[in-house]
């Protein structure tokens, strides 16, 4: 058997004297020599065969930010040598900055007891209510308290604001929806005239069209249209003025965020979507015209004059009130995952995709109750 010797490491270093089992460190230990120092005393580690060693700091004057983290490594690097390595005499002034320059100790997580199915659903059905729940109804309660309030306050109102929201929400979208409710009351009629036909009641697709334009589709694509096109825009706007500390600065003058920014807004989509929603059931019922020409040999005089039969008011009625929730229903989510936004720019993208499905989500939600409601 053949044994190996451990070679002795020969003091040579400028930066600490090695005696006996004590390491002695000279007055200087900043960024200008730690690296030196530390290759130094890896050396030392690997040659010296000592299991305990002491690193003596009474003696050291100056060091930094680098030669304090260099002391704070020393255990570790020894300890990978199976050497046990203590620090002691530093001065009060060495021993402040060693304090200060601490490196951060990482948080190890402990493991999570596994819960039960009906905790983890609970706790999940409390974190909803009280962080989504709670927070939309209180936003609500503040948009229509100050909804009310800037009616017989008008000297604060931002002067023109109303009018672009009104262009911007409304007037704008006029083109894209009307094209979408032409198509759609055109397919309506469509698919329902070879039923139609079937049964001999052709002039029936005109009470199938116009109710159904009035109260029914034309409300509900004119709110999904304005949810993708302006829902998005809402909380687009809102998230990038948190995320820039505009929300903060308008706080910091003394302005309320929900009257300066969201008010506005509430006030231009309750006036044109009202309006936004007769030019697309108008559309509509002109494109189930069409469909009715074309399909069931229904003249437009014979269609708009069986259409004064069919249409009541209170088919328009509901249209225009189910117009007026779902523009409150649009600008409320836009706003409220708006405010809700922590992170930049990946932040702003997720409360806007958030806002949409969830304003489509409760727009249909809300047009199923109103609907039982009406009828």
């Amino acid at each position: 058997m053949i044994f190996v010797r451990k070679k002795k490491w020969t003091n040579k270093s400028n930066h600490f004297i090695l005696d006996g089992n004590v390491v002695r460190l000279k007055k200087n230990l900043t960024i200008h020599n730690t690296a030196e120092f530390l290759d130094d005393i890896e050396l030392l580690f690997r040659k010296s065969g000592e299991s305990d060693l002491s690193v003596d700091l009474s003696a050291l004057e100056n060091i930094d930010s680098a030669g304090a983290l260099a002391i704070h490594r020393l255990p570790q690097n020894a300890g990978r040598h199976n050497i046990s390595l203590k620090i002691e005499n530093a001065g009060k002034d060495i021993e402040n900055k060693l304090s200060l320059f601490s490196p951060v100790k990482q948080k190890t997580e402990q493991s999570r007891k596994k819960e039960g199915i009906l905790y983890l659903l609970g706790d999940k059905a409390g974190h909803f209510l009280v962080e989504y729940v709670a927070s939309f109804f209180y936003l609500v309660s503040d948009v229509l308290f100050w909804s009310v309030k800037d009616l017989f306050h008008t000297k604060q109102r931002r002067k023109g604001e109303f009018v672009n929201q009104a262009v911007s929400i409304g007037v704008n979208a006029v083109p894209i929806v009307m094209a979408m409710a032409f198509i759609i009351g055109l397919v309506l009629a469509l698919q329902s005239s070879s039923q139609l036909r079937n049964f001999g009641a052709n002039i029936y697709i005109v009470d199938l069209t116009v109710i159904a334009m009035m109260a029914e589709i034309g409300p509900l694509i004119t709110a999904i249209m304005v949810a993708g096109r302006s829902g998005s825009s809402i909380a687009a706007e809102i998230a990038t003025m948190k995320v820039t500390a505009e929300i903060d600065a308008l706080r910091t003058m003394g302005l309320n965020p929900v009257r300066f920014v969201v008010i506005p807004k509430i006030y231009g989509s309750l006036i044109t979507l009202p309006f936004l929603t007769i030019l697309a059931s108008v559309a509509g019922i002109f494109g189930g015209a069409v469909a009715a020409y074309l399909y069931l040999d229904i003249t437009p005089e014979i269609f708009f004059n069986r259409m004064s039969e069919a249409l009541y008011q209170k088919d328009i009625l509901t249209g225009i009130i189910k117009s007026i929730a779902f523009a409150f229903i649009i600008v409320i989510t836009g706003a409220f995952f708006g405010f809700r936004v922590k992170e930049g720019a990946e932040g702003v993208g997720r409360s806007t995709t958030s806002a949409v499905v969830a304003a489509i989500t409760l727009v249909i939600i809300a047009d199923l109750i109103l609907g039982l409601i009406f009828y």
